[in-house]
C-alpha cells in the first residue's frame, strides 16, 4: 500500500475538532483503503506552534500521542535542495516547499492538503482533499 504525507493543516483539523472539516478528514482517512501515513518534524513542529504558544499543555501532550500513530518521514538535505527549487520555480512559502519535497524525496503517493498552491505546484502529488 502507498504512502500518504499528511500536510500540517490537516493534522490540526483532525487533532483540534474545531469545525467540521476534522471529521472530513478522519472520513478521507478511514476511507483510504488501508494506505498508511506520514508526516515530517515540520509537521510536528507547525501542529506543536498554537498549543505552545497559547499554553495548552493537554493539546501539546494530545500532538505527541498523534504524532506516534504516522510514520515520521526525516528531512535529509536533499528535500532542502528539492525545495528550494520548488520555491524558485512555483513560488511557493518555505514550509510548502518542504512539505512537496519531503513527501517528493519519500516517494509518496500523495501529499494531501488543503492547499491549492501546493496542488498546482506539485504536478498531481498534492490533493486538496476538502474540496
Amino acid at each position: 500500500m502507498g504512502l500518504i504525507y499528511l500536510d500540517s493543516c490537516l493534522l490540526i483539523y483532525f487533532v483540534e475538532e474545531r469545525s467540521t472539516l476534522d471529521k472530513a478528514v478522519a472520513s478521507s482517512m478511514a476511507e483510504s483503503g488501508g494506505r498508511h501515513f506520514a508526516i515530517s518534524p515540520l509537521v510536528k513542529c507547525e501542529c506543536l506552534v498554537g498549543p505552545l504558544r497559547r499554553r495548552e499543555r493537554l493539546l501539546e501532550q494530545l500532538y505527541r500521542e498523534v504524532f506516534l500513530q504516522f510514520e515520521s518521514l526525516d528531512l535529509p538535505e536533499a528535500v532542502y535542495l528539492r525545495a528550494a527549487e520548488l520555491r524558485a520555480r512555483a513560488k511557493l512559502k518555505t514550509p510548502d516547499a518542504l512539505h512537496l519535497a519531503c513527501a517528493q524525496h519519500h516517494r509518496c503517493e500523495a501529499l494531501w492538503t488543503n492547499d491549492d498552491r501546493l496542488n498546482e505546484a506539485s504536478q498531481g502529488l498534492a490533493q486538496a482533499i476538502l474540496r
